[in-house]
């Protein structure tokens, strides 16, 4: 007989790693705002789909929560090919925001999460504040969703196409839009990490209606292919974005600076989370929780290990709340 929450064959073994995890003597649970969740790790948006495709290598609900590929209004064709490039331990993609749009997801991909048990974190993005005002009002009504993901590290096509997260004034403006739209659930700001002043953007977001501030998403990048002579990526000369392990110590500075100017914020860190250690890290440096990757695309399973692995580091250190970590680095 199958243990509850799991079912036979390779659904029940992958979820061996979690089962270690919620039968060490540590408390997982951390609050995130305004939520608690059982545990710290969450996907990352971009990278484990945009329904129940991970269900297939653990339990969906044995997670903190699932953040989906980022939604538009509109089904978006994304960036031709090729979309992923593998750079050093890194990788550098342009995937270009490819989704069903937000209709099409809320009919077919959120009831399998709702029936995954799975906490469902809806990330929206548009070219203008206009669609991130109408992608938030989409979602009024809609249950099974527990926050927002605001993605506003793309482009502003009213702004010479500069990315809403690189302006404090334009962050803060579709943050109010959303928060108007939409409905009354937690809002985060995803922000990118190529500012000159991080905690001056996050600021301007937790000003107009965010709740809390992801950091980071990818930083921009390009490959060259060096017998064509031309960008690797089918995007050309707009390039993409480098995630994994390089930026790792990008993630830990820009939670650490964000965390030091807004003592009180939430803060989800990601970037290069490929080990329990990777995501202590980010906790020790002022975040709430963290997101799982890149990872997930080497290993579909990397979520639960991770998860695992902070349980067992944990223990091994005697820490018997994970949330005691937040920010002790900050001494």
């Amino acid at each position: 007989m199958s243990e509850p929450g799991f079912g036979t064959g390779r659904r029940r073994r992958v979820g061996r790693a979690w089962r270690a995890a919620t039968r060490s003597d540590v408390d997982l649970s951390v609050p995130v705002g305004s939520l608690v969740l059982p545990n710290p790790v969450m996907t990352a948006s971009g990278t484990a789909g945009h329904g129940d495709e991970l269900e297939a290598y653990g339990p969906l609900a044995a997670l903190g929560a699932m953040v989906v590929k980022s939604l538009s209004v509109e089904p978006w064709a994304g960036n031709p090919a090729p979309r992923v490039h593998q750079a050093g331990a890194g990788m550098v993609n342009s995937v270009g925001l490819q989704g069903p749009g937000i209709e099409t997801w809320v009919r077919d991909d959120l009831p399998r999460l709702a029936a995954s048990g799975a906490r469902t974190v809806v990330s929206i993005w548009g070219q203008r504040v206009d669609d991130f005002a109408k992608a938030a009002g989409m979602l009024v009504g809609v249950e099974g969703l527990t926050a927002i993901e605001v993605n506003v590290s793309c482009p502003n096509i009213d702004d010479r196409r500069h990315m809403f997260a690189h302006s404090p004034a334009a962050t803060a403006e579709v943050l109010d839009a959303v928060a108007s739209n939409g409905p009354d659930l937690p809002l985060w700001a995803k922000l990118s990490p190529t500012v000159a002043d991080l905690a001056e953007v996050a600021g301007a977001a937790l000003a107009h209606g965010a709740e809390g501030v992801t950091l980071i998403n990818t930083a921009l990048a390009m490959a060259i292919d060096l017998e064509r002579r031309t960008p690797v990526l089918g995007s050309g000369a707009a390039g993409g974005g480098l995630s994994g392990p390089p930026v790792h110590p990008i993630a830990v500075r820009a939670v650490f600076d964000v965390r030091a100017a807004h003592p009180d914020a939430t803060i989800i860190g990601v970037g290069g989370v490929m080990t329990g250690r990777d995501a202590i890290e980010l906790l020790m440096a002022g975040a709430d929780a963290v997101q799982v990757g890149t990872a997930t695309f080497r290993d579909p399973r990397a979520p639960w290990r991770v998860l695992d692995q902070i349980g067992a580091w944990c223990s091994a250190h005697r820490v018997r709340s994970v949330a005691s970590l937040r920010g002790v680095a900050h001494g």
